[in-house]
């Protein structure tokens, strides 16, 4: 299943790098590789958006949203076997669903191009372009090349998907973030977004793509629904933003179990189209909670936050009385 094509100096680049870099080198490059992961993309857009500044945290997840669509539909169009499958001499460091068979394509995905690399361009990029700091233009720069060559290192993509992630990375950045300035409505903004996506939904048969249309789909409704009925202020005050971040955290952690209750193992795992389905569904709603239900919230937080800080405060003032 899925396609195979390549350089010969690509395998043979792979092997070498492999042997060069030895057990602990290919340790290290896979804790490079953590740098892209989405767990740490979601840190960032989570602790923007709910803390520092929403703006921005509203920038970064658009161009973000939109890359993590794209990056599976152009992979269910080139359907490229990953190398470690076609290739004895390349070993996989770093499976992308580790308890998976390891040539179970649907379970570890398509290859090209590297969603890491895409997506590591997109999300540093952003940050750069809102704010063009030295150190965070460095960050941009530094970041996507040394997840972009973990990969590589890790055996799970060819230097050619991650170049092209790269590249398409860095053409989704500078598309979207020009859009998002021309496009002053944002929900016709968000129309033009997902509507890109319809042509996937005709040819794409990983879950992937569903869950990157479900996940876009909730983080703007849930803005707009934020927008026009929270309209919350940002916090720079460490209690309420640790507050904030940890009983969000609890929050995912406890609807992403609590949607996956009602429903049968089987179906869960399967690549059936109502799986996929099911799939997107859940991430919609969870997503549209906490980007737009969940800050109603930050009030309460906030009024809590006040409470323990006055609490000594009234203990120390009935010391001195006493």
């Amino acid at each position: 299943m899925g396609n195979t094509f390549y350089f010969e100096w690509e395998p043979a680049f792979m092997e070498w790098l492999q042997i060069q870099l030895g057990a602990v080198g290919g340790t290290i490059f896979g804790l490079l590789s953590f740098l892209g992961e989405e767990i740490v993309m979601v840190a960032i857009l989570v602790f923007l958006y709910w803390c520092y500044d929403k703006e921005f945290g509203i920038f970064v997840g658009t161009n973000l949203m939109t890359a993590l669509i794209w990056n599976p539909m152009i992979k269910n169009v080139a359907l490229r076997r990953r190398p470690y499958m076609d290739h004895a001499g390349v070993r996989c460091l770093k499976p992308v669903k580790p308890e998976a068979d390891l040539l179970d394509i649907r379970a570890q995905g398509y290859s090209f191009p590297s969603g890491h690399a895409m997506n590591s361009t997109v999300i540093y990029g952003s940050l750069a372009i809102y704010r063009p700091k030295v150190w965070l233009i460095v960050l941009a720069a530094a970041i996507p090349v040394l997840v972009g060559l973990s990969r590589v290192a890790v055996g799970v993509h060819y230097p050619t998907d991650v170049l092209a992630g790269w590249l398409v990375g860095t053409f989704s950045l500078s598309f979207i973030s020009w859009l998002q300035k021309i496009v002053r409505k944002r929900w016709v903004l968000y129309l033009i977004l997902i509507g890109a996506a319809v042509p996937g939904f005709f040819y794409c048969d990983s879950a992937d793509f569903y869950t990157a249309v479900g996940t876009a789909a909730g983080f703007f409704a849930g803005n707009l629904f934020e927008m026009r009925y929270v309209k919350f202020e940002n916090t720079r005050k460490p209690l309420y933003m640790v507050l904030r971040l940890a009983i969000g955290t609890a929050i995912f952690l406890g609807l992403k179990k609590l949607l996956e209750l009602p429903m049968p193992e089987e179906l869960l795992t399967s690549s059936t189209l109502p799986a996929f389905w099911l799939r997107a569904a859940r991430y919609a709603v969870l997503l549209f909670i906490l980007v737009g239900v969940y800050p109603l919230l930050f009030r309460v937080i906030e009024r809590r936050g006040k409470a323990q800080e006055a609490g000594p405060e009234k203990e120390a003032a009935k010391a001195q009385e006493a």
